[in-house]
């Protein structure tokens, strides 16, 4: 039987473009009371060893403006050399541009184009995130004159009325790795999903993402799939006049790129409804590219003449996914293809998924610790990480000498994880480890049965181990690179449920 094989990708894209915007009111040439705001959309264009390229295209969204100053801070040491189309001074990190003689007017909806060279330090290039036009933080929508202070009669009580929500979190229900900015919520692992609720004729979406694709479900059904769809508000029209639950579902894997929601905009006549109720039951998948879905749209193994495996990538369609949509279950998908317990595929790279298993952005600059909002307590979780440490031979100048030695640090490593896990989750969750097929080698297959057996003698009785026997399910691994196929998901979201039927699980 052929080794699965699971690619480590850890490439940064040079041509990642970062869209950050700005709102607040305007100081200096927006007269008082003047209506105010800003979208900035910051390009990495071309890199080089020790050299970038970057264009900023610069949109005034509120009253017209005289003259301009343009401020942002560079977080990793970059200096930009030459500037274009305007003035520009930097101390240290923070970058202040004014405008050119010819381009200081910029009316309502005008927009102006910037572009630099400068020089980084090769190892991080992240995107300014501060942006602010004319001493003011932006966010790519415009504040309202401000009214002057009124007077209430003291015997008269002004109504009050509760505004309708308008953040992305505030309107969908979401139980992801997400991370709130302003309005919208941002978020890199595959699988993350956004449900609401609206009546009308149609709903607008509302997304910012150059790097993912997504689904578009109403009422349960698929009605879009979206190719890195970019700064867009996606609409769904011509709906019957009722109401309606809409789906939008991340497919693919970015660790360096974070898509972002902006929630849901109502057609004419419609209005957004309160975000449906979480589910009851839960379930946490940790995983690899089996987890997270690596090609497994695809016919062929050979993904390079139909889209590559990005195109042929859907999470909505993974085991875990399709394991919790049969059990009524909310769930995460917390997987990145090529990295193992303690050794990527092939022996590549230093950092192992353990690195990155608390983070809310994965590998992105401004990542940091999830923070569960208390409301995220899974009764079960599903781990199937081991592929990636032992599917490849061991390589000259690798720390082991001998699988021995691998497989002595792999159950070191995962006993250390299960603790973890047992202190962020409770004794009462279920933890299941799964494992495939991985011949000749038997060091996956007999580590992690050593595994639960330290784990139960250790008085941990609600741990188990799950095997996908290849031939016993009929898997073809006719994804990409030799991974489950959208029918062998089928087969181990089977096999799945059905053992997660059989354990004694309170839901």
């Amino acid at each position: 039987m052929r080794l699965t094989r699971s690619r480590f990708r850890l490439a940064v894209s040079l041509f990642a473009t970062a869209t950050v915007a700005a709102t607040a009111a305007l100081a200096g040439t927006a007269p008082a009371q003047a209506a105010a705001g800003c979208r900035v959309t910051y390009a990495v264009t071309s890199q080089w060893p020790g050299g970038f390229g970057a264009s900023i295209d610069l949109t005034n969204l509120g009253d017209p403006l005289t003259s301009w100053r343009l401020t942002w801070s560079f977080a990793a040491g970059q200096v930009i050399d030459q500037l274009w189309n305007g003035t520009v001074t930097q101390s240290a990190g923070r970058v202040t541009v004014t405008n050119a003689g010819w381009n200081g007017n910029l009316g309502s909806g005008a927009s102006t184009q910037l572009g630099f060279g400068a020089s980084w330090n090769n190892s991080s290039n992240p995107v300014p995130v501060d942006f602010a036009l004319n001493g003011v933080p932006c966010t790519g929508r415009t504040t309202s004159p401000t009214a002057p202070p009124t007077t209430v009669p003291p015997t008269t009580v002004p109504p009050t009325t509760a505004p309708p929500a308008s953040g992305a979190l505030d309107q969908t229900s979401t139980v992801g790795r997400v991370k709130a900015v302003g309005t919208s919520a941002q978020y890199t692992w595959p699988g993350i999903y956004f449900e609401g609720r609206f009546r009308g004729t149609g709903v607008g979406i509302v997304l910012n993402d150059s790097q993912n694709d997504y689904l578009v479900q109403i009422d349960g059904a698929t009605v879009a799939t979206l190719v890195t769809p970019g700064r867009t508000t996606y609409w769904v029209r011509n709906l019957t006049n009722a109401e309606h639950t809409v789906r939008l579902v991340k497919r693919t894997e970015s660790p360096w790129a974070a898509g972002e929601f902006g929630g849901l905009v109502a057609a004419s006549g419609g209005a957004i409804l309160a975000r449906p109720a979480p589910r009851s039951r839960q379930i946490e998948f940790i995983g690899d590219s089996w987890t997270a879905g690596y090609g497994n749209m695809s016919t062929t193994r050979d993904c390079n003449s139909n889209g590559g495996v990005t195109r042929n990538s859907n999470a909505d369609v993974t085991f875990g996914a399709l394991t919790a949509q049969s059990l009524n279950a909310d769930y995460q998908l917390i997987a990145w293809s090529g990295l193992g317990m303690v050794r990527n595929y092939n022996g590549g790279g230093t950092d192992n998924f353990r690195t990155y298993y608390e983070t809310d952005l994965q590998a992105l600059w401004n990542s940091t610790t999830w923070q569960n909002p208390g409301t995220w307590k899974p009764q079960l979780v599903v781990v199937g990480l081991g592929i990636n440490d032992f599917s490849t031979a061991l390589n000259p100048g690798e720390r082991w000498s001998t699988i021995d030695q691998l497989a002595a640090d792999y159950r070191t490593a995962y006993l250390a994880f299960l603790d973890k896990l047992r202190s962020r989750y409770g004794p009462d969750t279920f933890i299941v480890l799964t494992y495939p097929d991985l011949s000749p080698t038997t060091a996956l297959a007999s580590s992690v049965q050593q595994i639960v057996q330290t784990r139960v003698s250790r008085g941990d009785t609600r741990i188990r181990s799950l095997y996908y026997d290849d031939n016993a399910l009929g898997l073809d691994k006719l994804g990409c690179d030799w991974h489950p196929s959208r029918r062998d998901d089928q087969l181990l979201a089977g096999a799945l449920t059905r053992f997660v039927n059989t354990l004694p699980l309170t839901w």
